[in-house]
């Protein structure tokens, strides 16, 4: 089964950064990306919480265990920090301390760790673990991660998946991540860098707008904010509501 199919057939019901530097020896002119978003939701204009999302066909299977800041492992690419704030709807939108926040993305071809010599996904990556990781949120409800620039796949946009629990390990949301799109945007440079090994362009792509998780995101809540440039790299951060 196509990935693209798989998400049709889903639907919605399944289930800081600082110095960045590039993840590759190359280097080359390019636009500096101010911070771009739909709605960051960095003030609380409204405090609810996040959408509920899929987790997914390619979710981590032993999180507990990739406790870490640097998710990179052997993958190269665009360089990206994530800053990811978890806030509390149960408590006036405060931030989340202690919460226990999973993210995974895939890697510049598309491919996920953890999975692969299948349909779903051709490359067997069954053996390793990059581009996932853990890390309990600060006393200002936030955590870090070292990446690079995810790439994307048929049927989707370029997204990252998170899972936040409560300090005790319960799960209180399953999310996803967008980017924010435009002919400047870090998702057309990033894409445009072929000495960086994003090869695909933009040809086929799959926009926020008809991506058949971000499509009914109409307030833009699911958006990151991003800025940065393709030879510094990039950085995002987000926050997300929870509900303990």
């Amino acid at each position: 089964m196509e990935r693209k199919q798989f998400f049709k057939t889903m639907g919605l019901a399944g289930l800081a950064f600082a110095g960045l530097k590039t993840l590759n020896a190359c280097s080359s002119d390019d636009d500096t990306l101010t911070a771009t978003s739909g709605t960051d939701s960095s003030s609380d204009t409204s405090c609810t919480v996040s959408p509920t999302e899929t987790a997914g066909p390619f979710p981590t299977k032993s999180p507990s265990t990739l406790v870490r800041t640097d998710i990179t492992s052997d993958r190269t690419g665009v360089a990206l920090g994530i800053t990811i704030t978890v806030k509390d709807v149960s408590n006036d939108c405060s931030v989340l301390q202690n919460a226990i926040v999973d993210i995974w993305h895939c890697d510049k071809d598309g491919n996920y760790s953890e999975y692969g010599g299948t349909n779903m996904q051709s490359t067997d990556y069954t053996s390793v673990h990059f581009l996932r990781g853990r890390q309990t949120t600060d006393s200002n409800g936030q955590v870090a991660f070292t990446s690079i620039f995810p790439g994307w796949y048929s049927g989707r946009a370029t997204h990252i998946h998170v899972h936040i629990y409560n300090s005790a390990g319960n799960s209180l949301l399953i999310t996803q991540i967008a980017f924010p799109e435009g002919s400047n945007s870090a998702v057309a440079q990033v894409n445009a860098a072929t000495t960086y090994g994003y090869t695909k362009g933009m040809t086929g792509y799959t926009y926020n707008a008809n991506d058949n998780i971000f499509s009914d995101d109409t307030t833009g809540s699911e958006i990151a904010t991003v800025s940065g440039s393709v030879s510094a790299g990039f950085e995002l951060t987000h926050t997300i509501y929870a509900q303990s």
